[in-house]
C-alpha cells in the first residue's frame, strides 16, 4: 500500500499558446512511489511541489499519467478515470489553514464528518481532541486561537474522516520555532499511528531532515533524487540536490590531477587550487578522462588563526581573508577568499570558536576543507 504518481501537468503563459503550438512555459513531471511513511517533498519555490499535492487532491487534473493511492486510482488518463475531490479519501491541511470563521472548533472538526450518527460524530470530535492535545477548546472561535492551536485544528478536521492519505502544504511556515518543533513531534506520532502516507511540503531544511522517513526533491518539475535523509543530505546525486541541501561551496570541471593507490588518495585540481580526498568517496572512468563536480557544506570547513602556523602546510589547507561576516544567532557564516587562488569559499562556525579567534572582515585565517566530508557528484 502506498502512493503511486506518474503524471505531467503543462502550464502556458497563455490559453491560446497550446492552440498555436508554442511549448509550455512549465512541464510538471512527476514520478515517485511511497509506502505508508511520512514523505517530504522539498525544493525552491516554482518546481512544483504544491502542483503535485493538487494534482493528487483532485483541485487540478494532469494533462496525462496515473495516480493510485493504497491501490485506489485517482487519475488515469487512458483510462478517462479523474475521480471528484469528495470521492477521494484524502486530508489536505493548507498554509494558511481556511478554517471557517464563523463555525467553533467543534463544527469545524465535524464538518468533514458525513454519513454518522450524533454518537459517532461526537465520539470522533472528542478523538480529534485528544489526538491533537486541543481538550477545552472545542467552543473557541479561529479568531480567539493562536497560530498553533489553529493548525492542530485544521489538522484535526483533516483527520477526523479517517482519510487514506495526509497532504501538508507548508503547514507551519507560519509559525515560531517552539511551536513547529512541538508540531512536528505530533505529526510523526500521528503518522506512525494511523499508517497512513504523509506528503509533507517544507522549505526549511532542519524541518525536512528531521522529520522525514524519505525526501522526494525537486526541480523545475522533476523528481531529481529519492532517499532517506542521510542519503540525500550526504550524497547528493547532482548539482541541483547539492545546493538544495545546502552545499554552497561547489566547484564543477575538476580534474583528477593524482591518483595514488598506495595512499589511497586522489587530488582533484579546480582551476589552480588542488584538493585531496580519499579514493572511495570516487568511481573514477577506466579512460582517465574525470571531470567531476564536487562540493563541500559551510560547517565543515575549519578556521583557524594565522597564528596557527602549524596547520598552514597541511592537506587542504589555505590562508585566505575574511571577506564578509554573517550572524545566524548561535554560528556565523564568512565569505572566505583563498589568498592564493581567488577562490570564495562560505564557511559557518560556532559564535563561540569565532570569539576567540578575535577577527573582523579583513583579517587573514586559515581554512582547512575537510577531506572526508567533501561530497562528489
Amino acid at each position: 500500500m502506498g502512493i503511486r504518481v506518474d503524471f505531467r501537468r503543462r502550464y502556458y503563459r497563455k490559453k491560446s499558446d497550446k492552440k498555436k503550438g508554442i511549448d509550455p512555459a512549465f512541464i510538471l513531471d512527476a514520478r515517485f512511489e511511497t509506502g505508508n511513511e511520512l514523505v517530504v517533498l522539498f525544493g525552491r519555490s516554482g518546481s512544483g511541489k504544491t502542483t503535485t499535492l493538487q494534482c493528487i487532491a483532485g483541485l487540478l487534473e494532469p494533462n496525462g499519467g496515473k495516480i493510485v493511492v493504497n491501490g485506489k486510482v485517482y487519475f488515469d488518463c487512458h483510462k478517462r478515470i479523474d475521480l471528484p475531490v469528495q470521492q477521494r479519501s484524502l486530508g489536505y491541511v493548507f498554509q494558511n489553514y481556511a478554517l471557517f470563521p464563523h463555525m467553533d472548533v467543534k463544527k469545524n472538526i465535524a464538518y468533514g464528518l458525513k454519513g454518522l450518527n450524533v454518537e459517532e460524530r461526537e465520539k470522533r470530535i472528542n478523538e480529534m481532541l485528544h489526538l491533537l492535545h486541543i481538550e477545552g477548546l472545542e467552543n473557541n472561535y479561529p479568531s480567539q486561537l493562536s497560530g498553533g492551536q489553529k493548525q492542530r485544528v485544521a489538522l484535526a478536521r483533516a483527520l477526523a474522516p479517517k482519510p487514506d492519505i495526509l497532504l501538508l502544504d507548508e503547514p507551519f511556515s507560519a509559525l515560531d520555532m517552539v511551536v513547529r518543533m512541538k508540531l512536528r513531534e505530533i505529526i510523526k506520532q500521528i503518522q506512525r499511528e494511523l499508517g497512513i502516507p504523509v506528503l509533507f511540503i517544507t522549505h526549511n531544511h532542519v524541518e525536512a531532515f528531521t522529520i522525514a522517513d524519505k525526501i522526494i526533491m525537486f526541480h523545475d518539475g522533476r523528481v531529481q533524487q529519492i532517499g532517506t535523509p542521510e542519503e540525500v543530505f550526504y550524497h547528493p546525486k547532482n548539482r541541483h540536490v547539492a545546493e538544495l541541501v545546502g552545499l554552497s561551496n561547489i566547484f564543477e570541471d575538476s580534474v583528477v590531477l593524482n591518483n595514488d593507490e598506495t595512499s589511497g588518495t586522489v587530488t582533484l585540481k579546480c582551476g589552480d587550487m588542488e584538493v585531496k580526498l580519499n579514493r572511495g568517496l570516487i568511481k573514477l572512468k577506466d579512460n582517465g578522462n574525470d571531470k567531476l563536480t564536487w562540493g563541500i557544506r559551510p560547517e565543515n570547513l575549519r578556521i583557524f588563526p594565522v597564528s596557527q602556523k602549524s596547520y598552514e602546510r597541511g592537506d587542504n589547507t589555505f590562508s585566505a581573508q575574511i571577506k564578509s561576516i554573517v550572524n545566524k544567532g548561535s554560528s556565523k557564516v564568512l565569505a572566505l577568499r583563498i589568498a592564493e587562488h581567488n577562490e570564495l569559499l562560505m564557511a559557518e562556525i560556532a559564535n563561540q570558536l569565532f570569539e576567540d579567534m578575535d577577527s573582523r572582515i579583513g583579517d587573514g585565517c586559515l581554512v582547512r576543507i575537510e577531506s572526508s566530508k567533501i561530497v562528489v557528484f
